[in-house]
C-alpha cells in the first residue's frame, strides 16, 4: 500500500521536496501568474476597438485585447477601471485569502458553513501546509476517514456524510471533458483564436488572482463560450488551510469572476487535486461542484524548470488517453484531462494534440454541456447547451446517458456556445495520423508569460 510517508521517504530519498511525490498528479504551480501592475486606465468593454497598439492608449476593452496578436502586447500592464473600484473588497492579490475586513456578507456566510464544519468534523484539523508539506501528517489514518485526494486519489466520500462525489469522467462515451487550468493567461489570444476557429468551447478553471489582475482575458474567456468556473484565490494546497482560508480562496474568485464577468460559477477544481471532506463541505456550502480528472497531460511538467519530463513525454500522455478509445476503455464513459493555459508551451501542446484527438473521440466537450448543466451560473438567465445540443445532435434539452447516438457523425467539437456569449465556427472535423500535426504551427510566442508567485514547487523550486 502506497501511504503518505512513504512518498515522503520517497520525496526525501530522491531529494526533492515533499510536495513532489506526495501531492498531485498534475496542476503544478509553475509559472502560475504574471503580475499586472497597473497602466492606462479603462472603463469599458468597447472602448479600444481598432487601437492597435494598446500601450500608447488610454482607454481598452475586451474586444480590442482579444484582437491583439503581439503576446508581449497583450501582457502590457493596464489598469481596468471596475476593478479599480472594487480593489479593496478583496484579499491581496497572489497571498493566501482570508475574511476582508467588514465584509459582513462573507462573514455571515462563513458563519454558517463552519457551524455545518464543526458539527460534521469537530475535531478536524488542516493537513501539512499550504505549500504541500505534509510531514506533519505522516501518521494520519490509513484508512483515509477524510477520503483525501492527495493521499490516494479518494473521490468518493462515505455515503453516511452526505457529500457529493468529486466528478472524474464524463458519462458520455468516447468523448473527451475540455478543461483548461490556470487561467486567465494573459497571452492567450492565440489559443483562444484556435479554439474559436475550431468552434470548440472547454471548461476554464481561473485563478481568482490572474482575474482581477487580468479581467479583460477573463472576459474573453466568457465572450467566446466557454464555461467559468473557479480555481481558487492563489493556487495554494486547500487541505493545508484554515477553515476561514479555503472559504476565502473560494468565496472571493467567485466574486472576482462575477465582478468582471457577471457571472457567479458552480464549479471549481482544487490546486493539485488537493481536497478532503472538510473542504467538499466548504465548497458545497458556496454551490460549487468539485471537479478533477481521469488522466493527467502532465503539460506543465515538461515547461517547469528543473522538471524531467520532456515535450514527448507530454505528447505520449496525450496518445495514452487518445490509445483509450480504440482499446474499450471510453466504451461507456469519457476522461476528464488535465490540461493548462499555464503557458505558450502548454497551449502549443494541446493544439498539437487536437487534431488526434478530434480523429479518435466522437466528442471534445466542456463540463458543462456533458453533464447536461444548461445553467452553470447562479444567474438564471444565462443558460449553456446541454450534450445533444452542443454535438448537433438535438437543438432541445436531454438527459445523460450511457450511450449516445450521433446523428452528425464523429470527430464533432460541437459550436453551440452559451446565449449570451460571441458565436463561433463550427469544427472543421479534420483529422491527423500524426500527432505532431499542421496544427502546431500556431504560434504563442510568449515564452515568458508568467512570473512567480509565493508557493513551493517540486525539486524546491520557490515561486515568488
Amino acid at each position: 500500500m502506497f501511504t503518505l510517508s512513504t512518498a515522503i521517504t520517497i520525496a526525501l530519498g530522491l531529494g526533492l521536496s515533499s510536495t513532489e511525490v506526495s501531492a498531485h498528479r498534475g496542476c503544478g504551480g509553475h509559472e502560475v501568474a504574471k503580475r499586472n501592475p497597473g497602466g492606462p486606465v479603462i472603463n469599458s468593454l468597447a472602448e479600444l476597438r481598432g487601437f492597435s497598439k494598446r500601450q500608447t492608449t488610454s482607454t481598452m476593452d475586451e474586444a480590442s485585447e482579444a484582437a491583439i496578436s503581439d503576446p508581449n502586447q497583450e501582457c502590457t500592464a493596464y489598469s481596468y477601471q471596475p476593478v479599480v473600484d472594487v480593489k479593496s473588497q478583496f484579499p491581496t492579490i497572489w497571498e493566501t485569502a482570508s475574511l476582508v475586513d467588514g465584509d459582513t456578507e462573507a462573514s455571515a456566510l462563513f458563519a454558517t458553513i463552519n457551524q455545518t464544519l464543526n458539527a460534521k468534523f469537530p475535531n478536524a484539523t488542516p493537513k501539512g501546509t499550504k505549500a504541500g508539506d505534509w510531514s506533519a501528517s505522516a501518521s494520519y489514518n490509513a484508512t483515509d476517514p477524510d477520503c483525501w485526494w492527495t493521499y490516494k486519489q479518494c473521490t468518493t466520500p462515505a455515503a453516511s456524510l452526505n457529500i457529493a462525489a468529486d466528478k472524474t469522467t464524463v458519462p458520455e462515451p468516447e468523448t473527451w471533458g475540455l478543461a483548461f487550468d490556470d487561467g486567465p493567461n494573459c497571452s492567450h489570444n492565440a489559443f483562444y483564436d484556435y479554439l474559436q476557429n475550431n468552434g470548440q468551447k472547454a471548461t476554464m478553471f481561473y485563478i481568482g488572482s490572474n482575474v482581477l489582475d487580468w479581467p479583460l482575458q477573463a472576459q474573453r474567456g466568457h465572450v467566446d463560450g466557454h464555461e467559468l468556473c473557479i480555481h481558487t484565490w492563489s493556487h495554494q494546497y486547500m487541505t493545508g488551510m484554515s477553515n476561514e482560508e479555503a472559504f476565502a480562496e473560494l468565496y472571493y474568485t467567485q466574486k472576482a469572476i462575477k465582478t468582471v464577468t457577471g457571472l457567479t460559477p458552480t464549479c471549481w477544481r482544487p490546486p493539485f487535486g488537493d481536497v478532503d471532506n472538510r473542504i467538499r463541505v466548504i465548497a458545497s456550502g458556496l454551490n460549487l461542484t468539485n471537479y478533477v480528472w481521469s488522466d493527467d497531460s502532465e503539460d506543465w511538467r515538461a515547461f517547469a524548470a528543473g522538471s524531467t519530463v520532456t515535450e514527448d513525454d507530454v505528447t505520449k500522455n496525450y496518445q495514452n488517453v487518445i490509445a483509450g478509445v480504440a482499446n474499450g476503455t471510453y466504451a461507456t464513459h469519457g476522461p476528464i484531462v488535465l490540461t493548462h493555459e499555464i503557458n505558450n508551451g502548454t497551449m502549443q501542446e494541446f493544439v498539437s494534440q487536437y487534431d488526434s484527438i478530434k480523429a479518435a473521440f466522437k466528442y471534445i466537450v466542456p463540463l458543462a454541456s456533458a453533464f447536461n448543466i444548461t445553467q452553470p451560473y447562479a444567474e438564471t438567465n444565462e443558460t449553456y447547451p446541454d450534450f445533444m445540443t452542443y454535438t448537433n445532435q438535438s437543438t432541445s434539452s436531454s438527459s445523460s446517458s450511457s450511450s449516445t447516438t450521433s446523428a452528425s457523425g464523429s470527430n464533432a467539437s460541437g459550436s453551440s456556445g452559451s446565449t449570451t456569449a460571441a458565436s463561433a465556427s463550427k469544427a472543421s472535423g479534420s483529422t491527423a495520423s500524426d500527432s505532431k500535426n499542421s496544427a502546431a504551427s500556431v504560434s504563442f510566442g510568449y515564452s515568458g508569460v508568467f512570473a512567480s508567485v509565493a508557493l513551493f514547487i517540486a525539486g524546491g523550486a520557490m515561486l515568488a
